[in-house]
C-alpha cells in the first residue's frame, strides 16, 4: 500500500475510508441505482440509463449518443451536470471548479493529428455558467498556479475545436505546476493515454478533493486556500477513476495525489487507492451501472 492509502487509512474515523484489505471495493451492491436517485426528481429518465434531457444546456449541444458513450457506466453525480463535445462536466459553482469530468478515451481519439495545434488555444471563461459562479483567468494571474486541465487537452486530438474546448475555465482547477501539473500529474494523464493501446475503450473520471489534515489540538481539519477575486477553491488533492474494457472484460485503476510537487522517481502505483477511498473523499459513485463483480482487475489485482 503507497504512502497516500496509509495516510487515508489514518483517516477512517473521520469517515473517509473503509479498505478491507487495501485494494477491495466496498461491500456496496454495484448496479444499484444510487448515483440517479438524487436527479430523479429532476429527471426520471435518468434512471432508466438514458442521459438526462436538460444536458443540452452546456456550453455545446453534444448529441445524445456522445453523452451516452461518454456517461456509459454511470453518473458519479447529478449536481449541475454540462455537456462539451467530447466530454462531460459536473461545475461546483460554489468553488468555481468541477465537481467531476468525465471522457470516453480510444486509439483514435488520442492518436497524434498534425491538423491540432494546442499552441492556437486559449484559455476561455465560461459564458454558460452565471458570472456569479465562473472563474476568470484574473483569478489565476499571480497565483503562482497553473490552469490545471482536468479534461486533458492531449485527449481530444480528433479536431481543432475539440481541443479548443478543454480550454474552458470550468474544465480547469489551480494545480502547482512545477512537480505536478506538468510532471508527476502529466506523467498519470499520458499512462491514461496509453491504455487505449491495451483497451478498445477507456473512461475516465478526474476531480478535485479537499482532504482534512490533522492540525490544532489533534482535530482533522479541511482547510484550503482561494485565489482571485471569485475565491476560486486550491484543492488538496485530485483524483483519476479509470476503466478500461477490452474483449469484454472491464478492469478498474483509482488513483489519487497530493496537488504538490512530487518527486520524478514516485512510481505512479504509490498513488493507487481502493475506489471507495475515492468515493467517500469525493461524495461520489463511479461507474456504479457496473454490475458487483464487474471488474476482472481492480488496481492490477484480480478483484
Amino acid at each position: 500500500m503507497g504512502t497516500l492509502a496509509r495516510r487515508l487509512c489514518g483517516l477512517a474515523g473521520a469517515g473517509l475510508v473503509g479498505f478491507g484489505g487495501g485494494l477491495l471495493i466496498s461491500e456496496r451492491s454495484r448496479g444499484e441505482d444510487w448515483g440517479h436517485f438524487a436527479a430523479t426528481p429532476l429527471d426520471p429518465s435518468s434512471s432508466k440509463g438514458e442521459e438526462p434531457t436538460w444536458l443540452s444546456e452546456g456550453t455545446s449541444k453534444t448529441s445524445p449518443s456522445r453523452v451516452s458513450q461518454i456517461m456509459k457506466w454511470g453518473f458519479p453525480g447529478m449536481d449541475n451536470v454540462r455537456s462539451f463535445n467530447d466530454f462531460v462536466v459536473s461545475y461546483d459553482r460554489r468553488n468555481r471548479v468541477p465537481h467531476w469530468v468525465a471522457e470516453h478515451l480510444t486509439s483514435s481519439s488520442v492518436k497524434f493529428n498534425p491538423g491540432v495545434d494546442r499552441a492556437k488555444c486559449e484559455f476561455h471563461e465560461d459564458t454558460s455558467i452565471h458570472p456569479y459562479f465562473r472563474s476568470t483567468n484574473t483569478d489565476y494571474k499571480g497565483s503562482g498556479l497553473d490552469r490545471g486541465h482536468l479534461a486533458a487537452a492531449g485527449n481530444h486530438r480528433l479536431s481543432q475545436s475539440l481541443v479548443e474546448e478543454t480550454f474552458a475555465l470550468s474544465n480547469m482547477a489551480p494545480q502547482v505546476g512545477k512537480g505536478f501539473n506538468r510532471d508527476a500529474w502529466n506523467r498519470l494523464e499520458k499512462y491514461v493515454r496509453g491504455l487505449t493501446k491495451r483497451y478498445d475503450n477507456v473512461w475516465v473520471i478526474t476531480g478535485p478533493l479537499y482532504l482534512p489534515q490533522r492540525g490544532e489540538g489533534g482535530h482533522y481539519w479541511v482547510k484550503y486556500r482561494v485565489i482571485g477575486k471569485n475565491n476560486v477553491a486550491v484543492p488538496s488533492h485530485f483524483f483519476k477513476v479509470v476503466v478500461g474494457e477490452g474483449r469484454g472484460e472491464l478492469d478498474l485503476e483509482a488513483y489519487i495525489m497530493p496537488n504538490a510537487p512530487i518527486d520524478d522517481k514516485a512510481p505512479l502505483e504509490a498513488f493507487r487507492v481502493p475506489l471507495d477511498a475515492v468515493e467517500r473523499a469525493a461524495g461520489l459513485l463511479f461507474f456504479d451501472r457496473v454490475p458487483k463483480g464487474g471488474f476482472r482487475q481492480i488496481n492490477g489485482r484480480r478483484s
